[in-house]
């Protein structure tokens, strides 16, 4: 049956008017537990938002602190700038430093309903391994890495690991054809690709690393390819290019706890690589850093209450900055120390 449409346009069934608050002993543990206190919040921030964002960046870790909170010259704005801090640092070695070492950072379901939970003591050691196997294949500050993966743990840790030693990291879903990889592998220049031998999506098996092989011919900047297994599939694997993750961050062992590899980044270090090739760092890379603590801080829950977020298989890890606020869980639930 055809919808009835009126003279004025197409009605809108979405309409909804409810509201539903949450129970008071859930807002009551919340770091912002009503909206008069979000609006004393917005209040202080509009008033002196140099204090405000000052408050807020005295959460972060800075191994050098800013001259300045904001430098603005209209229509260029720099975000403290003479300051300097590691995004890798700040999403995991700071949490190791507390009471939240052996709290769970990363909660996992695969779509096969395989289940993984990391603490961030062992995401310190997992990030830690894959910087030092980015170093030992020759990428440093400045390079450029590709990351074609699945919605699997490792993409955080690839991300991490890049940002921990200056890398600039461009995330590609993990879906596309090995014509969108050629385009925003070549609009960055990449050194090195890090991708799986495949992967699940609604229940058929997607095979990314022949997917990475066919674009790679294309590619004449890419040096290396890292593979993490993840479905056990057959590989082409081409030698003097072609490593395994397990293999080579196996390797890495021995110097995972040897000190923090890399750090390198710093305020004036870009972060992640757009697909028209344009690095986002600086400026930007701050603003979404301190943007992302004080959004988890308010939605989320005490830390030290032992409560965490609960992450999803449905759940996107968005690329770039987004990931350190790894998004919309879809409910809490309390959670012991693992």
């Amino acid at each position: 049956m055809a919808s009835a449409v009126s003279p004025a346009g197409i009605d809108s069934m979405m309409k909804e008017a409810r509201l539903f608050q949450p129970p008071e002993a859930f807002a009551a543990n919340a770091h912002v537990g009503n909206m008069a206190e979000y609006e004393r919040l917005y209040r202080e921030a509009e008033a002196d938002p140099d204090k405000f964002w000052a408050g807020v960046a005295g959460e972060l870790h800075w191994f050098k602190p800013w001259d300045k909170v904001l430098e603005w010259n209209a229509p260029w704005a720099k975000w403290f700038p003479g300051g300097q801090l590691n995004v890798s640092y700040n999403c995991v070695d700071r949490h190791v430093a507390s009471s939240r070492a052996n709290k769970a950072a990363l909660i996992w379901e695969g779509e096969p309903g395989d289940i993984r939970t990391i603490t961030y003591r062992q995401l310190l050691a997992e990030v830690s391994k894959m910087a030092n196997v980015l170093l030992s294949l020759g990428v440093g500050k400045g390079d450029r890495v590709a990351i074609y993966m699945g919605m699997v743990p490792e993409l955080a840790i690839a991300m991490l690991a890049c940002a921990r030693i200056g890398a600039l990291h461009t995330v590609i879903f993990g879906g596309f054809s090995s014509n969108a990889l050629i385009d925003r592998i070549r609009d960055c220049a990449a050194r090195l690709v890090i991708t799986q031998d495949a992967g699940w999506r609604k229940g058929s098996e997607l095979k990314l690393k022949a997917v990475v092989d066919e674009a790679l011919v294309s590619c004449p900047s890419v040096e290396s390819v890292v593979v993490y297994r993840r479905t056990g599939s057959a590989v082409a694997m081409k030698p003097g290019r072609d490593v395994w993750w397990h293999e080579e961050d196996g390797g890495c062992l021995r110097r995972t706890h040897s000190g923090s590899p890399g750090l390198r980044s710093s305020a004036v270090s870009a972060l992640y690589v757009r697909h028209d090739g344009k690095a986002q760092g600086s400026a930007a890379h701050h603003r979404r850093l301190l943007g992302g603590n004080l959004h988890h801080r308010q939605v989320g829950l005490r830390p030290e209450r032992g409560r965490r977020l609960l992450v999803h298989r449905r759940h996107r890890l968005d690329h770039g900055p987004q990931l350190y606020r790894v998004r919309a869980a879809a409910k809490r639930r309390h959670l012991p120390d693992v």
